[in-house]
């Protein structure tokens, strides 16, 4: 009878296979702990909203999320140690007080005086939908006597809601000045600090910037954009004391001279959670920075990363990355904030450096972004990477290749990547640890139609629908595992197939030789298409094997694959979150003439790469030469 029971049991797991369901269900446990870990994430996350908006008015936990979450950590965890920097330690309480030092000092900008009936009778949140705030009381600000409104040169008092640019390194003052910016009223915009001139401007006007906190050592890099910064009627500040020019006064003393008590909450509350918070610009690798905008809802909701990732309060978070950038300062700052942890902030990244650090301040947890796990790899044998705490990584842009040589060189430990855009509605979670993956697309929750390589696949749209363009490619594999494939903009097409950068630079890098690769498209005059170029920098000590590079190419990639361009780099050219520059690649093209990289190109007839001399593009040109 027994073996009666036990039969359809083991019948299952053909049914199962012949099903084809077997794939997708021998993750069911792990989907099940994910799924249950962000239903309870969304409730904590719900509760603190609901909690807040219930809260006192004029206390600081009736504010924004930024605000009440501080608030919420500077009382229940005052001692606890949120930001490390350098020698610096900050506590939560510390926190708390120098980012209400700043919002005093902004709303003084606003024409608050912080004292009984005055203060300014404008909006209190920055949102489209503003509301009015009618008086504000000493007594929960405690602010003692008012001092004259300073308003910069010539420019106008800030109205509520306004933007104000913060053009800084990532260091404690940029999260003083953020969080105080938030506690006001006021959006923040975090402008790249490599932009100057008309970059620069583009980005303060795209918007609607109204003042500029700039750190004091870019000040002689930006002598040239001044006149235009002050015709633009903007507030001018710099964050620090140094010998400042006519018109920029020290922010940071005016915040000094405030009291650290906290300010009413009304003041930065948003009507409605959709409203925007502040300005993120995307990383311009397709021509001019874009402004995206940030809604308090998902502020709040990259309160609740860390949780997703597993990462609990007592974990020390290693951050190396530009706080300009969502992965910096909404996932890395607000997603500890958001468990209650430690954050070590680097103001740059040294690879060489990292394992000290590590050991030195007891990281358990490294959130890495593009190349930073590969840089890692590369360094040569450090005694530092051996017997430390980091048991988590959580990024994304992380290839298979360096994937896997991480982990077999720093393991054991976690590696998370992760999915997601600024601007995006959507974000993935690899929670299995599948090497190459992005996330999943479980059968448990709600799934999205993502591209592939032969096309999009996309749901019977109806009139009226509005959906969301990644521009990504993304594949789902038969286990429901989502892969990254491509951008749509890298792909490009040659002799009428679709050619992946991804898969052609993967490939290459298999070749123990070649230390960094970038793959893109260049325009062949004569021909229709883009061929394909791949810029490589070759690992220390060996040398160019073009032999060997084209047998690898030959044997591993279809022929329209194959690179029709070489050009031999000391580094790759990226941008300052670690993305490969491929527009600029692609229009500087492979004139040997202008470039003073080797150059090779393939001889389709002599099954070689040769040197790209001045002779064999001008035969190229004529046609004489067969690509």
């Amino acid at each position: 009878m027994a073996a009666l029971l036990l039969l359809p049991l083991l019948l299952l797991p053909l049914l199962l296979l012949k099903l084809r369901l077997w794939p997708q269900l021998r993750w069911l446990a792990a989907d099940l702990a994910f799924t249950v870990r962000a239903l309870r994430c969304k409730r904590a996350l719900r509760a603190r909203a609901l909690a807040a908006a219930a809260a006192d008015p004029e206390g600081p936990e009736g504010g924004c999320s930024l605000a009440w979450r501080l608030a919420q950590m500077a009382r229940q965890r005052p001692a606890h140690t949120f930001l490390i920097h350098g020698a610096q330690r900050f506590s939560y309480a510390e926190a708390e007080r120098q980012s209400n030092r700043a919002a005093r000092a902004f709303l003084r900008a606003r024409g608050w005086d912080g004292g009984p009936g005055g203060g300014d009778s404008g909006a209190g949140a920055a949102g489209e939908g503003e509301r009015a705030v009618h008086g504000v009381r000493d007594a929960a600000a405690g602010s003692g006597a008012a001092r004259p409104v300073r308003e910069g040169d010539g420019a106008t008092p800030l109205a509520p809601g306004a933007t104000v640019a913060l053009l800084l390194p990532a260091c404690p003052e940029f999260l003083w000045l953020w969080f105080g910016l938030a506690k006001a009223g006021l959006r923040a915009a975090f402008v790249p600090t490599a932009l100057r001139r008309g970059p620069l401007l583009h980005c303060l006007r795209s918007c609607g910037a109204r003042a500029l906190v700039l750190a004091p050592e870019f000040l002689e890099s930006l002598e040239p954009d001044l006149p235009a910064l002050r015709a633009m009627g903007l507030h001018l500040w710099a964050a620090g004391s140094e010998t400042h020019p006519a018109g920029i006064t020290d922010f940071l003393a005016e915040a000094s001279a405030e009291v650290d008590g906290p300010v009413p909450g009304y003041l930065s509350a948003p009507q409605n959670i959709m409203d925007t918070c502040l300005y993120i610009f995307t990383s311009g690798t397709t021509g001019l920075p874009k402004a995206a905008r940030i809604s308090h809802l998902k502020v709040l909701q990259c309160q609740g990363f860390y949780q997703l990732c597993g990462a609990h309060q007592e974990d020390v978070i290693y951050l190396a990355l530009p706080l300009y950038h969502m992965s910096g300062s909404l996932l890395g700052i607000v997603g500890c904030l958001g468990i209650g942890a430690t954050v070590v902030l680097k103001s740059k990244f040294s690879a060489g450096q990292f394992w000290e650090d590590c050991q030195q301040h007891g990281v358990t947890v490294f959130q890495y972004i593009g190349e930073l796990c590969r840089y890692l790899v590369n360094q040569p044998p450090n005694k530092a990477e051996h017997g430390h705490k980091v048991r988590l990584v959580v990024g994304s842009g992380l290839r298979p290749d360096t994937w896997e040589r991480f982990v077999r060189r720093f393991g054991p430990l976690q590696v998370l990547e992760t999915y997601g855009l600024t601007e995006g509605n959507v974000a993935t979670f690899n929670y299995t640890g599948q090497r190459g993956a992005v996330g999943r697309a479980s059968w448990l929750y709600k799934g999205s139609q993502f591209g592939t390589p032969r096309g999009s696949v996309w749901p019977h749209l109806q009139p009226g629908d509005v959906f969301f363009n990644t521009g990504d490619l993304l594949v789902c594999d038969d286990q429901g595992f989502l892969r990254f494939h491509d951008r749509t903009g890298d792909t490009f097409r040659w002799k009428g197939e679709n050619v992946a950068t991804t898969e052609v630079a993967e490939a290459l890098e298999a070749l123990d030789f070649l230390q960094e690769v970038n793959v893109y498209g260049v325009t062949v005059p004569g021909h229709e298409g883009r061929a394909g170029m791949a810029a490589l920098v070759l690992r220390p000590p060996h040398s160019l094997d073009l032999v060997q590079l084209y047998v690898h190419v030959s044997e591993n990639l279809p022929p329209y694959a194959r690179p029709r361009f070489l050009r031999l780099q000391e580094s790759l050219a990226t941008t300052e979150t670690f993305k490969q520059q491929k527009v600029r690649m692609a229009k500087e093209g492979f004139d040997p003439s202008t470039l003073s990289d080797p150059l090779y190109i393939l001889d389709q007839a002599g099954g070689a790469y040769l040197p790209l001399t001045p002779a064999r593009y001008s035969a190229l040109l004529a046609g004489g030469l067969r690509i």
